[in-house]
């Protein structure tokens, strides 16, 4: 019990620092759900999502923050997991409500089906995505969850060499605000899906922009790195996934 208020207070003292230590934030893979990040200029729920391996939606909602997510310095973000509320038991009076409705909207019902799962499948396409290699360079080190852990691959390159969109969506980061990353750019392609690009010498793209797959939006760097290449990342609700499960074969 001791070690866990510990662990809480240093947490939460890290994360007015504005960051957590190292072996946290770019090694640990297990998300985080305790303590409080105090937002820093240059802050976005996406960077902090990213920061704590958190969804951004969860985070978002846990601390009751709409959409387009705006913060503002100072905020204080709880990562502490709020459950989702539960809808009340209905009582025999509004079940023999919804039982007239359901009588009488029967043939309606019939008629929008096939509208509803038309939509259904619509979406289902909006969800697929077709990745491409954000850089020409060969894979140096592949993904690991385990021993030394690697959230995404290292590709190598020369300092200057473009760094691709691996696929379309928004700019939803571009700075240097996140430990262990450097110049560091974050892409949403759609709810479920993340892509991130790091160690760059240059950014080229801002937040809020749309990046078309294949669009230039970086160049290769060492910033936050022993080396030139570019750490690429995808994470699907927060997640860190393998890339190159993702990302066609060469």
């Amino acid at each position: 019990m001791v070690l866990s208020v510990i662990f809480c207070l240093h947490l939460i003292a890290c994360s007015q620092n504005n960051f957590a230590p190292v072996t946290d934030l770019y090694r640990a893979p297990s998300p985080v759900t305790k303590g409080v990040h105090i937002v820093a200029k240059g802050d976005t729920m996406f960077s902090i999502a990213w920061r704590y391996h958190r969804n951004y939606k969860e985070l978002a909602r846990s601390n009751g923050i709409r959409y387009p997510y705006s913060i503002f310095p100072e905020q204080r973000i709880r990562l502490a997991v709020k459950p989702v509320t539960k809808q009340r038991k209905t009582n025999k009076s509004s079940k023999k409500i919804t039982q007239y409705k359901k009588k009488r909207y029967k043939k309606a019902e019939t008629k929008i089906k096939p509208v509803q799962e038309k939509v259904a499948n619509q979406r289902h396409k909006r969800v697929n995505i077709v990745w491409t290699w954000p850089t020409s360079g060969s894979v140096i080190t592949k993904f690991s969850s385990r021993g030394n852990v690697n959230k995404g691959i290292d590709l190598a390159g020369r300092r200057g060499a473009p760094v691709y969109a691996a696929a379309s969506g928004k700019v939803v980061y571009s700075g240097q605000g996140l430990v262990g990353y450097g110049n560091l750019i974050i892409i949403k392609h759609n709810d479920s899906y993340l892509s991130a690009y790091a160690h760059n010498q240059k950014l080229l793209v801002k937040e809020g922009h749309y990046a078309k797959a294949g669009q230039k939006i970086a160049e290769i760097g060492s910033s936050g790195a022993n080396r030139n290449k570019l750490h690429f990342e995808i994470r699907r609700n927060g997640k860190p996934v393998n890339p190159l499960a993702y990302l066609p074969k060469r």
